[in-house]
């Protein structure tokens, strides 16, 4: 398999996916406790994940770093309305 084909694998895999962070990596304890959304994967094969917290973080799409999380799981502890990845037409002048 190519290295665009895997990158395309693991956009169909993870994107639109809720996910949590693997706490036992030292980098990613700041996330322990949230939900966040995949946004997209990355050329790097790293996902980049919405915590609904204004921001984006690239973090590798692997199970090593993520876990899916259910959509029912996820409900009441994502907010989709924080999420920057939406517009938010009060704050475009509309």
């Amino acid at each position: 398999m190519d290295r665009f084909a895997g990158i395309e694998q693991l956009r169909r895999e993870w994107t639109d996916q809720f996910v949590r962070v693997n706490p036992e990596r030292a980098e990613l304890k700041r996330f322990a406790s949230a939900v966040g959304r995949v946004i997209t994967v990355n050329c790097s094969g790293r996902a980049i994940v919405d915590f609904a917290d204004g921001a984006w973080y690239d973090i590798t799409a692997s199970t090593e770093f993520l876990t899916k999380v259910a959509p029912e799981e996820a409900k009441g502890k994502y907010d989709p309305k924080v999420n920057s990845a939406h517009p938010i037409p009060e704050k475009q002048g509309s």
